[in-house]
């Protein structure tokens, strides 16, 4: 199956299904002699897997990660690292009555037209469980650039269903189940979720995720653009329907005036283009927004058809998530951080020598 893996330099391969054995990855360029383990991973995972609250699917995985090979003494080699997720709590037999119906909402049809078969347990190779070992992937990319570059990754929830969350403070979002960085609002989003959960439905979100501290000059100016390498990525993540970069589609109201970001000796005045122009990064933070559509698995039934072409009525049943993007986050951070990985080992590649009298303005300047 082609489209597997992603990236140039930085290679990450993902295999598994929802229901297999087990799921993972391979990674391939990462630079030697950073000290690597399973602790350095398991963190981020942790904030990605199911059972973590009643808000999300009941399956109980553990997703404890295992590192296969590209270490050795606790350092990368250089050699692909291959990184193994053991699945321990699939019920495949809940999925028993969809071996000859479609979803709607869902890859089913889609996926069994393109290959004349598919696996129906858990979503088989369309599930969203198969962002676990891209989440393992960015921990690594993460802990290489803060190391090498100090960038770090934040992500949060800014909107859950047609509730806003407005952010208060970063402190907050480690702190609920919903990454919001707002713990005044977190009671109001418990019980939307609950009477959501009880009436059988589902909603969206949007989330926001930002790196700071990145390197000026990430990207190409024609096909290889930073943003749409990153737009490219996030539209990778299961149930992403929308992308933004800065202001995103808010550009569209604004004036010229308004939108160009200043620059001054003292640093950019404003971001509106969320870090990137002309393709290539600025330096200052890149802002990325996603929109995740509902859960297509709920208890309502729905029309479909069978794989005979009869008229059917589908009820999802087993452990889903009745908001995918709840634990979307570690993923959108992890996502942004394999884009910025892979330009970074891309742009030192090409242009490591590139020396310039005048050093690069900070990304913003001093209020």
């Amino acid at each position: 199956m082609s489209g597997s893996t992603f990236g140039e330099l930085f290679r990450v391969t993902n295999f598994g299904e929802s229901h297999g054995p087990a799921i993972g990855c391979v990674i391939d360029g990462c630079p030697p002699g950073m000290a690597l383990a399973e602790a350095d991973i398991q963190p981020d995972l942790d904030r990605r897997r199911p059972g973590t609250s009643r808000h999300v699917t009941q399956r109980q995985e553990a997703d404890r990660v295992e590192i296969l090979s590209g270490v050795y003494e606790g350092r990368t080699t250089g050699t692909p690292i291959c990184l193994l997720i053991r699945n321990t709590d699939p019920r495949s037999k809940d999925y028993g009555n969809l071996l000859d119906t479609f979803r709607p909402g869902h890859a089913d049809y889609t996926y069994w037209r393109k290959y004349g078969l598919r696996d129906p347990r858990g979503g088989g190779r369309s599930s969203a469980r198969l962002t676990a070992p891209m989440v393992a992937a960015g921990a690594v990319a993460k802990k290489w650039l803060r190391e090498a570059h100090g960038t770090t990754f934040t992500g949060w929830m800014s909107a859950l269903g047609e509730i806003e969350i407005p952010f208060d403070s970063a402190e907050h979002i480690a702190h609920n189940p919903f990454f919001a960085p707002n713990a005044a609002i977190v009671p109001r989003l418990e019980a939307y979720m609950d009477a959501l959960r009880k009436a059988g439905d589902s909603c969206g979100a949007r989330i926001e995720v930002r790196a700071a501290n990145v390197p000026v000059g990430l990207g190409e100016p024609l096909f290889d653009k930073l943003d749409a390498d990153i737009a490219h990525a996030m539209m990778g993540i299961n149930a992403v329907k929308g992308v933004e970069i800065g202001d995103g589609f808010g550009v569209v109201a604004q004036r010229g005036s308004e939108h160009g970001d200043e620059l001054s000796p003292e640093g950019f005045r404003s971001n509106h283009a969320g870090g990137v122009l002309g393709g290539i990064s600025t330096g200052q933070d890149l802002v990325v927004r996603i929109a995740i559509k509902p859960t297509s698995s709920i208890r309502l039934p729905k029309a479909s058809i069978d794989r005979d072409g009869r008229p059917t009525t589908v009820e999802t049943h087993g452990r889903h998530d009745p908001c995918v993007g709840i634990r979307a986050t570690p993923i959108a951070e992890a996502m942004l951080a394999l884009v910025v990985m892979d330009h970074v080992l891309r742009h030192r590649a090409q242009c490591a020598d590139v020396r310039l009298p005048l050093p690069p303005i900070p990304g913003r300047a001093p209020a």
